[in-house]
């Protein structure tokens, strides 16, 4: 999976195993999950709507995001950094992460750049060890 602000890739681990996978491999490489957004129950409750299993984690890097608040206070408008677990109809489970190069351009501040590229590297990471 790849789009324009993000990619991913599909898992062979159910969905209730890939969650605590991916807050691993997230915390790996620096990142903590500041909060978690179970869109499947939120909708289920608030609308009485079912789709299939479907979590937003909200990953934050410290020392990055203090790094590029220094440089720009309203970028915290685009944070934290997003991780998606879901799962589709077919029962298949996708992770799909923001891709942070997106910011610089968005924002224009070509000096958030190397910060994007290093939390866009370990984003990486955590995608290739799952």
């Amino acid at each position: 999976m790849k789009t324009s602000y993000g990619f991913g890739k599909e898992v062979a681990t159910s969905f209730e195993e890939t969650v605590p996978k991916v807050v691993e491999a997230l915390r790996k490489e620096g990142f903590g999950i500041l909060c978690e957004i179970d869109v499947a129950a939120t909708l289920k409750s608030k609308l009485g709507k079912e789709i299939p299993p479907y979590r937003i984690l909200g990953a934050c890097n410290p020392s990055l995001a203090h790094q590029v608040l220094e440089m720009d206070p309203s970028v915290g408008l685009l944070m934290p950094c997003n991780a998606v677990v879901r799962q589709d109809a077919s029962g298949k489970v996708h992770v799909e992460l923001l891709d942070p190069s997106v910011m610089p351009a968005m924002i224009q501040r070509p000096e958030i750049e190397p910060l994007a590229a290093e939390a866009k590297q370990r984003f990486q990471r955590v995608l290739a060890s799952l």
